[in-house]
């Protein structure tokens, strides 16, 4: 069966994290901060605090943020459960806003209409690696004084108006599971544009403790004192080297992912029964996913199975989960979305025969 994602690990892989592992200083360190450094040299990230994992990422944003109790965060249902659990661990209210049919991205009109007094900050997701209408979104966040919070965990490397993502918003989460573009075995990053909050993300990823100050006193303990909330939410060592290896040809391996899309784009553009999402010229995706709209979707996943192509549903509506409060009915494009929804194998496992194989059969019907 030809995966829908695969797991990319660097030929170097080993020897750097069997480094590591013969120092036996496993923790954060040196890799980490070479990692962080390497983001931001190869990817354009601003400021990128790794993490444990792109939850973590997006939690600690909601607390740099200032998210509290009370507070509203508006997101789209069309994301992971994650993007909403961290706002509701913040005691804030997740507001679901509607989608665009023909992307999955946030709907920035639907943004407008769904903020109240309440309002502090927005979450947009770029769904797929495809980014979201981020002037539009950005306007809306400055005539309402909100924050914005990308949640990039599929968009590692995707562009916007030749702007790197991680180089826009106040803050911007990314996810190093396994599946992702660059893995650490499970880790994430945020990128924080403001200097200061920059330093405090630094702090509260290690339990609020300064451990470039907090140096050690002649008892062999770290001297400090804790001013706020921090938490255990530090990529360790190992991990660090793990990412850092996979990061190694990175922007060639998004080459030819952009490259395979790009022929599927061409492929299906005529075939009954499909239709393709947008991609705007103004941004480059970073093709996590290749999804589209297919026709009875349901024949079209027995269809693709019988022909061991794994064809799926990435992520239903996260309002349908009780702790949400139940569906959202406004959201008519993601009611749509949710009926037709569908994507395809796009990862460097595949080769040339694997990507003929899935168009053609495709092209064959269902």
């Amino acid at each position: 069966m030809i995966p829908i994602h695969t797991t990319y690990i660097d030929p170097s892989a080993e020897a750097e994290v069997n480094k590591v592992l013969k120092t036996t200083y496993l923790s954060e360190g040196k890799n980490t901060l070479r990692f962080e450094k390497q983001l931001e040299k190869e990817v354009g990230f601003i400021n990128p605090v790794a993490v444990n994992s792109g939850t973590t990422a997006l939690h600690l944003a909601l607390v740099l943020a200032g998210i509290k109790t009370g507070d509203e965060v508006i997101i789209p249902a069309q994301t992971f459960v994650a993007t909403g659990l961290v706002v509701i661990q913040q005691g804030a209210k997740p507001v679901f806003a509607d989608i665009n049919y023909n992307t999955g991205n946030i709907d920035p009109a639907s943004i407008r209409q769904k903020i109240t007094q309440k309002t502090r900050a927005i979450i947009p997701v770029h769904w797929g690696g495809m980014p979201c209408d981020m002037d539009e979104i950005t306007s809306i966040a400055k005539e309402f004084n909100l924050i914005v919070i990308e949640d990039a965990a599929h968009a590692l490397g995707a562009k916007y108006k030749n702007k790197s993502i991680g180089s826009i918003s106040d803050y911007t989460c990314f996810s190093f599971q396994s599946i992702k573009h660059v893995t650490t075995g499970d880790g994430g990053a945020i990128a924080c544009k403001d200097q200061k909050k920059y330093s405090e993300a630094l702090t509260r990823r290690w339990f609020g403790i300064d451990r470039a100050k907090a140096k050690t006193s002649y008892l062999g303990e770290r001297q400090y004192d804790i001013e706020f909330l921090g938490f255990k939410y530090h990529l360790n060592d190992y991990a660090a080297a793990l990412g850092l290896a996979n990061l190694k040809n990175f922007n060639e391996r998004a080459k030819q992912l952009s490259s395979r899309a790009s022929f599927y784009r061409e492929s299906f553009k005529n075939v009954p029964g499909l239709s393709l999402w947008l991609c705007p010229d103004d941004r480059e995706s970073s093709w996590w996913l290749f999804g589209m709209h297919a026709e009875n979707r349901n024949d079209f996943i027995r269809a693709m199975a019988k022909k061991n192509i794994t064809a799926s549903v990435v992520h239903q509506r996260i309002d349908r989960n009780s702790i949400f409060g139940g569906l959202d009915h406004s959201l008519d494009n993601q009611k749509l979305f949710d009926k037709t929804q569908v994507h395809i194998p796009l990862h460097c496992g595949l080769k040339d025969d694997d990507v003929h194989y899935i168009i053609e059969t495709i092209k064959q019907g269902w």
